[in-house]
């Protein structure tokens, strides 16, 4: 959910904003996709931890990332966000602004433009966006692993969870960790289809 939103105003202001460096902003949007899981977990580590760059002014304020669930959130956040902008970015270009205006020139204030006008058609890209960050998200390793430090019951991951188990030789406990992610998946991504397909239907 946190990448919807952020995916949106990312996208929103590369689309109607001109912005100095825009076009490498743009292209770092990309960098997620081809930079190797565990240089981005040992990069975000370095850059949270009580001594990095981000950590220390971080510390100061009394908010701590690295080793933390809010570290695992920075990471899945970092990895997600591409695929909501890289499924909104297209739509909003081709989003025309006529409706826009016209519904401005009626009297709709910019919310209620966003909320009846924009907002059913970006619907569909973003359910995309939010179900590509989420199975991404769900099954990532190397980027979640060195920041959330592992600690039991606290910032332990699942997938982590699963390779102890099988480390372990406990087959059984890996199969049913492995089968609860499998399930929800299964759930979640069905939920998510349904709605593509409503909000599709009432675009027509």
């Amino acid at each position: 959910m946190i990448n919807v939103v952020f995916g949106l105003l990312v996208a929103w202001v590369l689309v109607r904003y001109r912005l100095p460096g825009k076009r490498f902003i743009d292209a770092l949007i990309d960098l997620p996709f081809a930079l190797p899981t565990a240089v981005a977990g040992i990069a975000l580590t370095a850059v949270y931890a009580p001594n990095g760059w981000m950590g220390r002014w971080l510390g100061q304020l009394g908010i701590r990332v690295a080793y933390t669930r809010l570290g695992v959130i920075v990471a899945l956040t970092f990895i997600g966000l591409p695929f909501v902008v890289r499924t909104v970015q297209p739509i909003l270009q081709d989003l025309s602004k006529e409706a826009e205006e016209a519904a401005a020139s009626l009297g709709a204030s910019p919310p209620q433009i966003f909320r009846k006008v924009i907002l059913p058609e970006l619907a569909p890209s973003l359910l995309t966006g939010f179900a590509l960050a989420f199975a991404r998200a769900l099954g990532e390793y190397g980027s979640v692993v060195f920041i959330s430090g592992n600690m039991p019951m606290r910032t332990e991951i699942t997938p982590l969870l699963i390779l102890t188990k099988l480390e372990q030789y406990d087959y059984a406990g890996a199969t049913a960790i492995a089968v609860v992610m499998l399930v929800t998946s299964f759930v979640l991504l069905f939920i998510i289809n349904m709605l593509q397909r409503r909000t599709g239907r009432y675009q027509f």
